[in-house]
């Protein structure tokens, strides 16, 4: 019996497995990132995200951090297209002058989405993308606090497991587990590290 609910569990997280278009915001902090991205690597979701998007993030992240070097993100960035294989969307360009956002710089996020045929956008900014506008494309925006939640629903081991990574990757401090969702729950979190909080000695 035991065997037979970890197959179904497998089934279910297979079915439902969506393709996610990860907006800046969401991949300029370390812990959301990466917490992001282990979960996609366990195979719950599919990352997705342009060069433009890269871009984006690690221009930011060197303009409030002078202390880093381009040379370490450009190697973040090269880890992460190993980490998630086909990653990369390209060829969406000739989309953008349809789209119509309160933003029009944040176009060439929904173009991408729109061309690699996602599910959902991941964002903190969901002001940015109405769902209006959205609903055109069979597109939503989502805020990493409730995509997560929703990984966490269709496969919690998974999750757990994801968290328990990104925690023991942490040396310069290490985190205790507590210490980490503290962090989770700085990065806009806190449903997240809510039912975490329930694992605590599994992380």
């Amino acid at each position: 019996m035991q065997d037979r609910r970890k197959n179904w569990g497998w089934a279910i997280s297979k079915v439902f497995r969506c393709t996610a278009l990860l907006d800046a915001c969401v991949l300029y902090p370390a812990p959301l990132r990466d917490l992001l991205l282990e979960l996609s690597a366990a195979g719950l979701f599919r990352a997705k995200w342009t060069e433009q998007i890269q871009e984006e993030w690690i221009t930011r992240l060197l303009e409030n951090r002078p202390d880093l070097e381009r040379a370490r993100l450009e190697r973040t960035r090269a880890l992460m297209a190993a980490a998630v294989p086909d990653c990369l969307v390209q060829e969406y360009e000739s989309l953008i002058p349809s789209l119509d956002l309160p933003d029009r710089d944040d176009c060439h996020v929904l173009a991408a989405a729109i061309h690699c045929n996602a599910d959902v956008i991941v964002t903190l900014n969901l002001g940015d993308f109405p769902q209006e506008e959205l609903a055109r494309f069979d597109l939503e925006a989502q805020h990493p606090d409730d995509f997560i939640v929703r990984q966490f629903a269709l496969n919690t081991a998974a999750v757990v497991v994801a968290a328990q990574r990104c925690r023991a990757r942490l040396k310069l401090p290490p985190r205790s587990a507590l210490e980490y969702l503290g962090t989770l729950q700085a990065q806009s979190l806190p449903q997240t590290a809510e039912l975490l909080s329930e694992y605590i000695d599994m992380i």
